[in-house]
């Protein structure tokens, strides 16, 4: 019986070439989803990080020799005794290092204020030293903010040496002009330096292609507001990607202290940049650079004058050696290098159709990518490298993912098909298009009560009553009109006469011949019903005796209306709200004039009616925001939250006093009661819940005193008004 019945049942081995288009659907589909991904900047940190690391990885450059900086650092702080240091030794150190003929003297120090002594000298050196350049502030709005000195100004000595951070916190790109709001073009401190450096080398700038800076032998791309991995940047004025040479470490430094004392050589100073600035940490002119973060090393700071210099030896290297900036693919290309990495990742999964495999070639994908990346890295060509590798990898994943799932689905098939002889707890069956039983297990013969050899080959309108034979023979057809799968709850009653209610699902299958079959899984959920219905009859008794409780709690019993404890609370959530949205709350006391003697000449019970009335016309006479509570006896409250001012409380007053003038209809007769009102609003009258309560009823005392039938406000505290 088994291999007919595997001969008959079992499914053809799927055919994957038939779902060949699945791998361009989801090589495509996964690009894409990158693509977004990078558009909206998601990736931008990461693809930071990894050029951080390429460029970590690259050789660093020789140091500059061109280069010589003048770091003021914590002992040069403790000798000079103050910050910032004064005009005369400012002065005093440029005349040292200019007796040793630098080319170009950098003053990377903000010098818009007069620091005595020596004033007067260092501002006649201003005015003389032509080959000194100074720097100045300007504001992200290029406003000026930090001015330059005077005398430097004026010779147009002067460049600006802001500095660009990305999100990150970290400095990638540099500034070469910028241009205020009066139109003024501004050079940075860095190209004014290597301007003037490269002078004497007969080197100026020139236009380049598509309107870059050509300078020497370099040609400066100018920086675009989407240019890598960047997403709408601030590109304003002429910025270029720094491709840093190596670590601040590598620029030649000497101590303010070192000058002074005449202890730096002539070779260190002569026909070099020489740039002064602070380099101790207590002053916090500091960076971040791609050299500063380190897997295995601690951040370390980069002084700005050090950056600067970075700067300077860069554009140096550029005009005279011709060492190229760090330029990018344009967005075309790099769509198309995306969306191709996404192409080879779902190629190389469906080719060898091995999970293993597919990780091994996914491995050998990912190093030669990396590697790629690095080599135009270190050619100075900035591509993609995280978008890639997450189409990659998302597209590898989703094919192998497919492709385990086609042979799960085979391998399932394979155990179906077994376990519809071996022992299975849940009762099976399966029919012809005829609905005769075919084939059943034991654990459906144990439900229905009957033996397997009396349940084969005969329907179920021979072993069950005829309106659940009825049920389940809609349910068979309604699978074999459709092909669908169903899911039923349906009734069934054994050999014993016991009622059992089933789940039952249904599905269609076919064998290699193309015959079909009606597969049934059911489960005996008898118990679980019963017990859910107690449990929905336990939760209906405990909500209805929870909204009892609840109502007895918070309400009163006589009228419905909310009592004292829920009006306070009611006042209170008005006062919180009304404090956030500055508005004000109404609070009125109300007690009823002549109910005593309705109560001494009619009874209580026409007392308590009459109440009931008192609330009705109360509740009626509101808007549904407002509260209306009985305090107790004849004493009523309401709260009016959100109301513009005192005039709209006067009109609710005017409009409950008048609705409550009108005569009662009880059936001992017609009665008539009138109120009196009492009316105090927050915060006018304050602030307090139980401060707010008593002016009302003080102002309801009042409107008694005055007759009756009427309404006061309460007086306004003058330490309120103050």
């Amino acid at each position: 019986m088994w291999s007919a019945f595997k001969q008959r049942f079992a499914k053809p081995a799927l055919e994957l070439s038939s779902s060949q288009g699945y791998k361009i659907l989801a090589a495509t589909g996964v690009a894409v989803f990158v693509i977004l991904l990078r558009a909206v900047g998601l990736l931008q940190g990461a693809e930071w990080a990894m050029s951080d690391l390429f460029l970590r990885s690259r050789p660093e450059q020789e140091t500059d020799e061109r280069l010589l900086v003048v770091g003021i650092d914590e002992e040069d702080l403790r000798q000079v005794g103050s910050w910032p240091i004064s005009d005369a030794i400012l002065a005093d150190v440029i005349r040292r290092l200019d007796e040793f003929n630098p080319r170009v003297i950098g003053l990377d120090l903000y010098r818009d204020l007069a620091i005595e002594p020596g004033h007067e000298e260092l501002v006649a050196l201003f005015e003389q030293q032509e080959n000194l350049i100074g720097i100045e502030k300007l504001e992200p709005q290029y406003s000026s903010h930090v001015s330059p000195p005077q005398a430097l100004k004026e010779r147009g000595a002067v460049g600006f040496n802001n500095t660009l951070v990305d999100a990150d916190g970290v400095v990638r790109r540099s500034y070469l002009f910028l241009r205020d709001y009066e139109g003024t073009l501004h050079r940075s401190f860095a190209l004014k330096l290597a301007l003037l450096y490269l002078e004497q080398e007969n080197i100026t700038p020139t236009a380049g292609p598509n309107g870059d800076m050509q300078l020497g032998a370099a040609v400066i791309p100018q920086f675009e507001p989407s240019d890598g991995p960047y997403i709408r940047a601030d590109a304003r004025g002429y910025q270029f990607i720094v491709n840093y040479r190596g670590q601040h470490t590598r620029i030649p430094t000497v101590s303010l202290r070192e000058v002074l004392n005449g202890e730096v050589s002539e070779e260190k100073i002569r026909d070099r940049v020489v740039l002064i600035g602070s380099t101790a940490a207590s002053l916090r002119d500091v960076f971040i650079t791609p050299y500063s973060r380190s897997l295995l090393e601690t951040q370390t700071e980069v002084p700005g004058v050090l950056l600067q210099a970075e700067f300077v030896g860069q554009i140096l290297d550029a005009s005279l050696e011709g060492r190229q900036f760090i330029s990018f693919w344009p967005k075309l290309l790099e769509v198309v290098w995306i969306v191709f990495w996404a192409w080879v990742g779902a190629l190389i999964s469906w080719q060898l159709q091995s999970v293993r495999r597919s990780l091994g070639a996914l491995v050998v994908a990912l190093l030669l990518l990396t590697g790629t990346a690095y080599w135009a890295y270190s050619l100075n060509l900035w591509i993609p490298i995280i978008p890639p590798i997450l189409s990659l990898t998302g597209a590898t994943a989703m094919v192998v993912s497919y492709l385990a799932y086609l042979s799960d689905e085979l391998r399932r098939s394979k155990e179906f098909l077994q376990s519809i002889i071996n022992t299975i707890p849940d009762p099976i069956f399966v029919k012809d298009t005829n609905l005769r039983s075919v084939v059943l297990n034991q654990a459906y013969s144990d439900l229905v009560g009957y033996p397997l050899k009396t349940l084969l080959n005969r329907s179920e309108f021979e072993m069950f009553p005829q309106e659940q034979a009825e049920a389940f023979r809609q349910e068979d057809e309604r699978v074999l009109q459709t092909g669908g799968d169903r899911e039923t709850e349906e009734t069934l009653t054994d050999a014993q006469g016991n009622i059992h209610i089933l789940a039952t699902k249904r599905s269609l299958h076919a064998d290699g011949a193309g015959n079909h079959f009606l597969i049934g899984v059911i489960r005996d959920i008898t118990e679980r019903k019963l017990l859910e219905d107690q449990l929905k009859q336990v939760a209906a008794e405990l909500a209805q005796s929870n909204a009892a409780l609840k109502q007895d709690a918070n309400h009163d019993e006589l009228t419905g209306l909310p009592n004292r404890k829920l009006f306070q609370e009611r006042l209170k959530q008005s006062i919180e709200w009304a404090e956030k949205h500055e508005k004000f709350v109404g609070v009125m006391f109300l007690d009823l004039d002549g109910f005593k003697e309705v109560n001494d000449t009619l009874g209580h019970a026409s007392g308590d009616i009459l109440l009931q009335h008192v609330a009705n016309r109360l509740s009626g006479s509101l808007r549904g925001s407002d509260t209306v509570a009985r305090l107790g006896g004849d004493e009523f409250t309401v709260v009016l939250p959100g109301i513009p001012s005192i005039t709209d409380a006067e009109r609710v007053a005017q409009k409950i006093v008048k609705t409550l003038s009108d005569p009662f209809e009880l059936e001992e007769g017609t009665v008539s009661v009138t109120t009196s009102l009492g009316i105090c609003l927050y915060p006018t009258h304050g602030d307090q819940l139980d401060a707010l309560i008593h002016l009302a009823d003080e102002a309801m005392f009042e409107a008694k005193k005055q007759g009756k039938n009427c309404y006061c406000i309460a007086p306004i505290d003058s330490d309120i008004q103050a």
